[in-house]
């Protein structure tokens, strides 16, 4: 039995809530003060026992914090656990490469996946990524520069790559 902890913070693109692990790795995490739009996202072999409010999640909210305040780098040191088959875990891995303010196409994100073909497969590791900000999904976008989709909506995405250039 495993407790969890969640925090939501204000910032410039709305509230944004983590779920982490004891070991402080990120389970799941968005631009939602409703915890029940983040946990359905967890897998079910990483899902905690409990998860309880905290006002701070250490150094997983110092670097939200940061990040929205203009460091862009500070998520990329905190640890995320995701769970699924080989590609998608590979995928949310490469994910983590992308850089702040370089954002890439599904193609592109395909190839740096290692299946250039497998676009629609990459467009699914985006969907299914459960620690958006840390796993910076929003980096992805559509040929020609459309924002194409993103679970928090594309004002945030917006918002989010605007942040970034």
């Amino acid at each position: 039995m495993s407790v969890a902890h969640t925090s939501t913070v204000d910032t410039p693109a709305g509230p944004f809530t983590s779920v982490v692990a004891p070991d402080g790795a990120v389970l799941a995490s968005g631009w939602t003060a409703d915890l029940a739009l983040l946990t359905p996202q967890i897998h079910a072999s990483l899902m905690p026992s409990e998860i309880t409010p905290r006002p701070d999640l250490g150094d997983v909210t110092k670097a939200a914090v940061a990040y929205h305040e203009g460091d862009l780098t500070a998520i990329d040191a905190i640890p995320v656990r995701q769970r699924s088959g080989p590609f998608l875990q590979h995928a949310w891995d490469v994910l983590r490469t992308v850089r702040a303010g370089e954002p890439v196409t599904y193609s592109e994100y395909a190839e740096l996946s290692g299946r250039p073909a497998a676009i629609r497969a990459a467009a699914s590791a985006c969907a299914r990524n459960s620690a958006a900000l840390f796993v910076p999904c929003h980096r992805v976008i559509r040929l020609g520069g459309e924002l194409g989709g993103f679970r928090w909506g594309l004002d945030v995405k917006r918002w989010l790559l605007a942040h970034e250039k």
